[in-house]
């Protein structure tokens, strides 16, 4: 399996300082740096756009992993990508034709992956697990920072892991978001996720140095 990554979320920082705050975690061992994009339409709320994050992206060296919360995200892809992202992941529930939006983000360069809210089966994903980066699973029901952890998607992790490991994916992210702590971490990086988004519990803490290696110390 691949190193496990963490991958604060902005969904969680402070938007009135977000350089210095990307700057901050950064410094403090993050690995990615998780954008969360919300639309009001397929989430219940609305954060930001391409713009916000090619303000940001030249100031970071972070992997930037882009998470489209959106309708009709085939419409945005060649923004993003302008604006800096390195993979961009959309929701299998918002796709109509997902196999032809998956090869749209491939041909603009970058890194796809394709997120399953909590309801949603791996089955829905079966015909284009082969077409894919990572697979995101949703472990809280998205549209708001700080919700509590969805145990019953371990399960799926487990299931999508042992689907890559008898296609010989070894370079296959999972990658989980929603609920992830020093508390969660461990439960999904034993069942096979290797990505961890995490936000209040980085973003929320005094000292993210602080808790980015107090989810690294769980998983030992």
């Amino acid at each position: 399996m691949n190193p496990i990554k963490i991958a604060p979320s902005i969904l969680s920082a402070d938007f009135a300082k977000l350089g210095a705050e990307i700057a901050e975690i950064e410094r403090s061992g993050a690995d990615w740096l998780h954008v969360d994009v919300m639309d009001g339409h397929f989430v219940p709320n609305i954060t930001f756009g391409a713009p916000v994050l090619q303000a940001v992206a030249p100031h970071t060296g972070l992997f930037v992993d882009v998470h489209l919360m959106i309708e009709n995200p085939e419409n945005y892809i060649a923004d993003f990508v302008k604006a800096g992202a390195h993979m961009i992941t959309v929701h299998a529930e918002a796709c109509v034709h997902l196999h032809r939006v998956i090869h749209l983000i491939k041909e603009h360069g970058v890194k796809v992956g394709v997120a399953l809210n909590p309801a949603t089966p791996i089955s829905a994903i079966e015909e284009v697990l082969d077409d894919l980066d990572m697979v995101l699973v949703m472990t809280v029901n998205p549209g708001f920072g700080g919700q509590a952890f969805i145990p019953r998607m371990v399960d799926k992790v487990k299931q999508l892991r042992d689907w890559a490991n008898a296609k010989g994916h070894t370079a296959f992210h999972i990658e989980v978001d929603g609920g992830i702590s020093a508390t969660t971490a461990k439960l999904v990086v034993d069942a096979g996720a290797d990505v961890l988004v995490a936000g209040s519990a980085i973003f929320g803490a005094p000292d993210r140095a602080k808790a980015i290696q107090s989810i690294r110390d769980s998983l030992n």
